[in-house]
């Protein structure tokens, strides 16, 4: 006998599916992120396939590497160098090029940054996109007063955003190429983290609200004790993150993330193992990438240290000559100074071998570590010391000495660094890079303050090498390069004088124009600056924007803009008497500044400094493009950025042709 079907129970009388609806918005918050990244990829392929081209995309992979005998830069053949000419120089269509002016000025507004923020405007959109997106998630067909889970759910759906922005190497790092490492990226882990931490604190809130409305125990149960252990160390993370202490401690911070954020999966497994899988296995995976290409990257290396004052210690690895472009930092633990367990990102000023100017340092890597903390502080105490000491031993007889004459030896006081110290080194990389390919570019400006410097001159003898060695076989269009520095003093000059001589004397039996200027803000030891050939040395701190004016701006020109804001309130200081030795230069350079001053000096604000840039580089014309790339303090890169957009948005921004900009900010 049949009884037919059960009752079919109305649908508005059937209880919803939470958990369901919940893992829907999952998917859809998955899907538009993975969405902007796929965009964000799309666009980069044509930067990507021109650095396949140049051998630049996948350099350095497998970590640095020695030289058997490789071409630094490939030639390209010739069609392909005149379609690139083509391309990249003035020859565009008057179309063209005006769209190119208006997608540069539009794109202009996305540099601009305020003082106190880490990110520009493109960036903030970028993440008030992410937060609007995670808040429409959390609040859609959710009753949060009843449902507490939401919040919850959408915090797990971010744990491989914040893996895939954090770890150094990932896939997508490869994919953008140099310039797109993880400390550009790292500001999206930073938003993803708070927003994880929002959404937990939420998700918690809530949940015991409902547990005292229905009077259950907040804890006791293990679902809520595992879930208020992952939250506590959610905290801890947070707190150890936050900018002061991630500064001055940054080492402690490390080893929390770290351990913390194990302790943080370990509990979520326990508190939400029925949910978990599709979320924590992708941050696995991740980091698991990042492990094993860093066992790649790894590399044990003997080193010399060479202590050039009190204040900056240079580190030579001259067995390393290939595995890295322009531009690109490793992390370096030195075995030595009672130190080893930390580690620190340096520059390498100096190109691969095969391609450098710089020949009176050793080849291969090459690194400047400032006395900025306890580290580099205990490193340079350690090459100093120990220096002193093979002195001493020297002058003792302990050790084998070559003789030489008077004359050599003035010569070897005034020319080699100090005493070099052995000692064995780690290295892990290269990471980072310049993401604008300066070749690309008629006029390019490097403006650097302080040690940020390490990362402008490894720029500057990579492309030199490009457009003199090389003899532009890359179809490099630049013409003309300024290079801007900015120290405390003097005798901060020597730091690099060594490596900028080198690369001026290259640069000037060549048709690339390259100029020097050296800004100090503070008078004091004027008798340190060194004979570098095209190099102008001022007592002034100028503006990047007077800067970058100046340089693009014809030298006949009278235009307001030059009149009205390249200008700014400091002293050039030169003194009779002393007297930078000449070199000789091309017809189309400026004379060698005299410059100098005396201890006592101070700066007159009411003198006015104009920059003379143009009057120092030969004029190549407008169309051809500009790059600025920046280093060193935050509050000068965020300049640069700002006069960069400054530049586009004023009327002669549209004659520029295309412009690239890069950042390059030391600090934590």
């Amino acid at each position: 006998m049949s009884f037919g079907k059960p009752p079919s129970v109305p649908d508005e009388f059937k209880t919803p599916q939470l958990a369901l609806i919940d893992h829907g918005w999952q998917e859809t918050f998955t899907i538009v992120w993975t969405s902007v990244l796929a965009f964000a990829v799309v666009v980069s392929v044509p930067r990507f396939v021109r650095a396949i081209k140049t051998g630049r995309a996948f350099k350095g992979v497998f970590g640095i590497s020695e030289s058997w005998g490789q071409t630094r830069y490939q030639a390209l053949s010739a069609g392909v160098r005149e379609e690139q000419r083509r391309v990249d120089g003035a020859g565009k269509s008057v179309s063209a090029r005006k769209l190119e002016a208006v997608l540069n000025r539009v794109a202009s507004v996305l540099w601009w940054s305020l003082p106190g923020l880490e990110v520009n405007a493109g960036q903030v959109i970028l993440i008030v996109g992410y937060l609007v997106t995670v808040v429409v998630c959390i609040v859609t067909d959710a009753t949060l007063s009843k449902n507490s889970n939401r919040p919850g759910y959408i915090a797990l759906a971010q744990l491989p955003v914040v893996f895939l922005f954090a770890t150094k190497n990932s896939v997508l790092s490869l994919i953008l190429g140099p310039g797109h490492g993880y400390e550009k990226l790292n500001y999206i882990h930073k938003w993803a983290g708070r927003s994880i931490f929002l959404c937990s604190l939420i998700h918690g809130v809530l949940w015991i609200l409902n547990h005292k409305r229905i009077g259950n125990p907040i804890t006791g149960e293990s679902k809520e004790d595992t879930g208020l252990a992952a939250f506590g160390v959610l905290c801890i993370m947070v707190i150890s993150s936050l900018r002061p202490l991630r500064r001055w401690y940054y080492e402690l911070f490390n080893v929390i993330h770290i351990l913390a954020f194990v302790s943080f999966f370990v509990a979520l497994c326990y508190h939400s193992a029925n949910y978990l899988s599709p979320w924590i296995y992708p941050p696995l995976a991740f980091y698991g990438l990042d492990l094993m290409l860093r066992m790649f990257r790894t590399r044990i290396k003997d080193a010399l240290l060479s202590p050039v004052n009190s204040q900056m210690t240079l580190v030579h690895i001259p067995d390393c000559s290939d595995g890295w472009v322009a531009g690109q930092h490793v992390r370096l633990r030195v075995f030595s100074s009672g130190r080893v367990f930390e580690s620190h990102p340096f520059s390498i000023f100096t190109a691969p071998p095969g391609l450098s100017c710089v020949t009176s340092l050793p080849a291969g890597i090459n690194l400047g570590a400032r006395v900025m903390g306890d580290w580099t502080k205990a490193l340079n105490d350690y090459a100093r010391e120990t220096a002193k000491v093979m002195e001493e031993q020297d002058e003792c007889g302990k050790k084998e000495k070559p003789a030489v004459t008077p004359e050599s030896s003035n010569d070897a006081k005034e020319n080699a660094p100090s005493l070099q110290v052995p000692v064995q080194v780690m290295i892990d990389g290269p990471y980072g890079g310049c993401s604008v390919d300066l070749g690309r570019y008629e006029t390019v400006l490097l403006f650097a303050g302080g040690a940020g410097a390490t990362f402008t001159i490894g720029l500057l003898d990579d492309i030199v090498g490009r457009c003199v060695k090389l003899r532009r076989r890359g179809g490099e269009i630049t013409k003309r390069i300024e290079f801007a520095w900015c120290v405390r003093s003097f005798g901060s000059i020597d730091w690099f004088a060594p490596a900028l001589m080198d690369i001026a004397k290259v640069a000037e039996s060549s048709d690339l124009a390259v100029h020097i200027s050296i800004y100090v803000t503070c008078l004091c030891n004027p008798e340190a600056v060194p004979p570098i050939p095209n190099c102008d040395v001022t007592v002034v701190r100028p503006t990047i924007y007077n800067v970058l004016t100046d340089l693009v701006t014809p030298p006949n020109s009278t235009s307001n803009a030059r009149s009205d804001n390249a200008r700014v309130k400091a002293t050039e200081i030169k003194v009779e008497g002393l007297v930078v030795p000449d070199v000789k230069k091309r017809p189309s350079t400026a004379a060698t500044a005299t410059t100098g001053v005396s201890e006592n000096s101070d700066l007159d604000e009411s003198v006015e400094f104009e920059p003379a840039v143009r009057d120092r580089l030969p004029w190549v014309g407008l169309g051809g493009g500009v790059a600025v790339c920046a280093s060193g303090p935050e509050g000068l890169t965020r300049e640069a950025a700002n006069a960069v957009a400054r530049l586009q948005i004023h009327s002669e921004g549209r004659e520029l042709g295309p412009v690239g900009v890069h950042t390059e900010v030391f600090g934590l």
